[in-house]
């Protein structure tokens, strides 16, 4: 679960929306960000900040040391206040953040820590004004409490920081080949400006000697008296970190949780502290039951706390569904899936048991869910961990902090809130999908349909399940929208959802999608912009929409600083997208701005890197005759023929990762395409020789499908994992046959990759990271042992994830908390999986058309 997406959901019912949006305002602004700036200077809005300045700031720094204000809400007012009064008369430009409800959520439990506590930036002209600003700041505010902010160096007691780094937005590409923010480094070039929740001093910088005394004073507090040796590292949240160790005392295995104060708040404003308290009154009050930790010290090291708590033997409960859910092969046997039945029923009777002894101590859980239940090695009986949300049972309290797929609507108070988590848990044991309960908890009527039809399951146990979770809960009313494999209404009813819900009149983006496009130059791209869901329409047959082609093109002249230049994340697919719709002048326009940049020293893969601008700078060559883009087109293979000679000798960087949108698999598509174009044969051996270097990445399950291994999970996906090598593995099959070439190996790797595009059950229903990319793989391949019922099968599962928008079919994104219309994770990518599946004209990814030759599946 990525905890990122939570506070995307606060602003819209239906899609993922940043918190700052006039939807979001659901507390006024700060009584001094409402103050009028005075003659000379300007306020202006950037994301969740608000910056006041001079309007002619004259020869202002582009970086340097500047001062992180953090405060709690309490302070916050008062503090920019006194920021305001202090800077605006002496001509010091700063920023701040304006509403109460912003603050709160930089300081969630789940907010990103490089940015938790900062409420206040000041940028001073230089160490001398840096210095004064620090002495007389702390005078006026000195001593005040607020978050420590983990990558700075605190002055005193705060709530002043220091850090060095940017003033203004400056991009550089970084050692993973990623466009990031930059500084300039002593020799004027520009480097990665890191913001690692540690306070460092980048090489090339004297740290000021009134700063060392206080870079002393944090390097004074270590773990080295304590009574414990900390040996790892089990998870990290904005409010501290928790840790396995050993009490150097006894030699007993221990967890150590640590508490920061004013940070990692709850819904309610508990923070960190105080919830690390909470759970320390829970436990003590369970002692002895044997269904929680015991409690072992309590103490504080710093501004810190920690509870030492027993180490439980076992293993959480969410990692059993990777190792035995019998729906993750595509021929599930009969007897794995009673046994897995059988086992599922166990389990939850024991958590139910675990939960009725917490309730009998007069306490209510408040947390349950899957990642909060330990397996105990014999598998007969579980214990719970994390308490800090747990509450006396007669306050009859509402849930301040949930997993989302186990998230008690309001109406649940007290014991009624765990009752709902383990109704919930009845259904997310067979399908772990119940986040769509965020969206429409209507949905868990039909999973529990689709359970019954796979597993063995007592129908009153699925039954008891629903009416818990739609207790008081009208009936729904309205007609369903049609199912996926209803072609042509299912096309035409996304069609009409992804219209509905586009937002020409907004800036940051047009159609709603992953939350990654409201980063840097995001809402415009393939992957989780404009550009993608224009090109599924198009590719669906469902006409032109011109009003989000002028959007588009009103959007890129200019660009958005710090786009990126990549085919799926920024501005080389949406020229490719704009050329295809007929603006081909803007599209090349736009191709000259990424080979203004130094684009060859970018990652090699698809998704962002040079495979991915090598194949548009190919595309556009053909289509307007131009020899320079041709040329460009072969520099791109060139670098990527020496960086896969450098990995073959190994001098590459460890830890590259393997698949179409980020492995070497990218690299081989675009040598396959100019093989194809210039019939050199160097590079199709180059194609194979990238091919296989992600097939070495791959590994058998134990259900016999080849799947991508990085290391600590598989993955089967076209995104990240083998069906997407699978797709470009078919060419290369095609082109080495075609060539009088052996293909020894690859007609089996194929195969197993099928085998993993066949399964039963996928978590999501994305185009790159879930069903609908299996659909697109299973409709293109070449292979003849692949037939039109598993096709079949495939797009009737894609009805598992249906959603309804205003009447009309639509689906989930990542994480499955709220509807996505984008190409990568949401309904665009299902239309066009879809359509590949079942259209006339079938659909295809960019570059990847379907094959010529290619057998239509046979009967079953």
């Amino acid at each position: 679960m990525d905890k990122r997406y939570e506070v995307y959901c606060l602003a819209d019912r239906h899609f993922y929306e940043t918190p700052d949006t006039a939807a979001a305002q659901e507390s006024p602004l700060f009584e001094t960000a409402r103050r009028p700036v005075p003659d000379g200077w300007e306020a202006t809005r950037s994301g969740d900040w608000l910056n006041i300045q001079p309007r002619d700031a004259g020869s202002r720094p582009l970086q340097g040391w500047k001062i992180h204000v953090s405060a709690t809400a309490d302070t916050a007012d008062k503090t920019a206040a006194d920021v305001w009064d202090h800077c605006v008369p002496r001509g010091i430009p700063f920023k701040f953040v304006p509403a109460p409800h912003l603050l709160h959520l930089r300081n969630t439990k789940y907010a990103g820590r490089d940015h938790s506590g900062k409420f206040v930036t000041i940028y001073p002209a230089d160490e001398r004004q840096l210095e004064s600003v620090l002495e007389e700041l702390h005078g006026i505010i000195g001593g005040r409490p607020g978050p420590y902010i983990l990558t700075d160096l605190r002055w005193h007691e705060g709530p002043l920081y220091v850090r060095y780094g940017a003033f203004v937005r400056r991009f550089c590409v970084d050692g993973r080949g990623t466009l990031v923010p930059a500084v300039e480094d002593g020799e004027g070039r520009l480097v990665p400006d890191l913001r690692e929740p540690a306070f460092q001093v980048p090489s090339w910088v004297t740290l000021p000697e009134f700063l060392a005394p206080h870079l002393a004073a944090r390097n004074a507090t270590t773990v080295a008296d304590l009574p414990y040796r900390i040996e790892k590292a089990l998870h990290f949240s904005n409010g501290g970190g928790v840790y396995r160790g050993t009490d150097t005392r006894d030699g007993r295995q221990v967890v150590l949780k640590e508490g920061r104060p004013h940070a990692g708040l709850a819904a309610d404003g508990a923070d960190a502290i105080a919830r690390l308290e909470r759970e320390k009154e829970a436990l003590e009050r369970l002692s002895g039951l044997g269904v929680a930790p015991e409690v072992r010290d309590w103490f504080a090291l710093g501004d810190h706390r920690f509870l030492v708590m027993d180490f439980i033997e076992g293993k959480p409960l969410n990692s059993f569904f990777g190792e035995r859910h019998p729906l993750l092969t595509d021929a599930p046997d009969p007897a794995a899936v009673a046994a897995y039945t059988d086992w599922a029923l166990r389990i939850h009777r024991a958590v139910e048991e675990a939960v009725a002894a917490v309730h009998a101590r007069g306490l209510v859980f408040n947390d349950l869910h899957m990642f909060n239940i330990m397996v105990t090695p014999d598998e007969r009986s579980v214990r719970l961990i994390d308490f800090e949300a747990a509450a006396d049972a007669a306050e009859h309290g509402r849930q301040v902090v949930a997993h989302p797929g186990f998230f008690a609507p309001p109406d649940r108070r007290g014991a009624d809130v765990d009752r709902y988590a383990l109704a919930c848990l009845r259904l997310a044991l067979f399908l772990p999908v119940t986040t769509l309960f965020v969206i429409d908890r209507g949905k868990a009527a039909h999973l529990a349909e689709v359970i019954a039809e796979q597993f063995p399951v007592p129908r009153e146990f699925l039954d008891e399940a629903v009416a818990e979770i739609l207790r008081d809960t009208a009936p729904a009313t309205r007609a369903r929208p049609p199912a996926p494999d209803d072609w042509p209404a299912s096309r035409d009813s996304m069609v009409r959802a992804i219209l509905a819900s586009a937002t020409p009149d907004r800036d940051d983006r047009l159609f709603p999608g992953d939350i990654a496009q409201f980063g840097d130059g995001g809402g415009l791209g393939l992957a989780h912009g404009a550009a993608g869901v224009l090109y599924a329409l198009d590719e669906a047959g469902a006409g032109r929409y011109e009003a989000g082609e002028r959007w588009l093109l009103d959007r890129t002249g200019p660009l958005p600083p710090g786009t990126p230049l990549g085919l799926y994340d920024g501005v080389a697919g949406v020229a490719f997208v704009l050329d295809r719709l007929g603006h081909t002048g803007r599209a090349l326009d736009l191709m000259d701005t990424v080979l203004r940049e130094n684009w060859l020293r970018l990652t090699s893969d698809l998704h962002g890197g040079v495979a991915g601008i090598g194949l548009v700078l190919d595309h556009l060559a053909a289509t307007t005759g131009e020899s320079e883009l041709r040329r460009q087109a072969l520099a791109a293979a060139q670098t990527l023929a020496g960086r896969l000679a450098d990995r073959a000798a190994g001098d590459a960087p460890a830890g590259r990762r393997a698949g179409l949108m980020r492995g070497a698999t990218g690299p081989a598509l675009l040598f396959l395409r100019l093989y194809e174009r210039t019939g050199t044969p160097e590079l199709l051996t180059l194609a194979e020789a990238a091919l296989r270097s992600d097939l070495d990445r791959c590994v058998t399950t134990k259900g016999g499908s080849l799947q991508v291994d990085e290391g600590w999970r598989t993955m089967p996906y076209v995104g990240d994992g083998s069906a997407g090598i699978g797709l470009v593995l078919d060419d290369l099959l095609t082109a080495l046959a075609g060539d009088g070439r052996d293909a020894d190996g690859l007609a089996a790797a194929r195969d197993g990759i099928l085998t993993a595009a066949r399964s039963r059950f996928y978590a999501q229903p994305g185009l790159l990271q879930g069903r609908a990319g299996m659909i697109l793989h299973l409709s293109r391949t070449t292979a003849p042992a692949v037939t039109r019922g598993q096709v079949d099968g495939q797009t009737r599962a894609l009805g598992w994830y249906a959603m309804d928008y205003r009447g009309e079919l639509a689906f989930p994104g990542h994480q499955m908390m709220r509807l996505s219309m984008d190409l990568a994770t949401g309904t665009a990518g299902c239309l066009l999986a879809l359509s590949a599946a079942l259209g006339g004209r079938p659909a295809h990814l960019p570059f990847l058309p379907p094959l010529k030759g290619a057998p239509a599946p046979a009967g079953s």
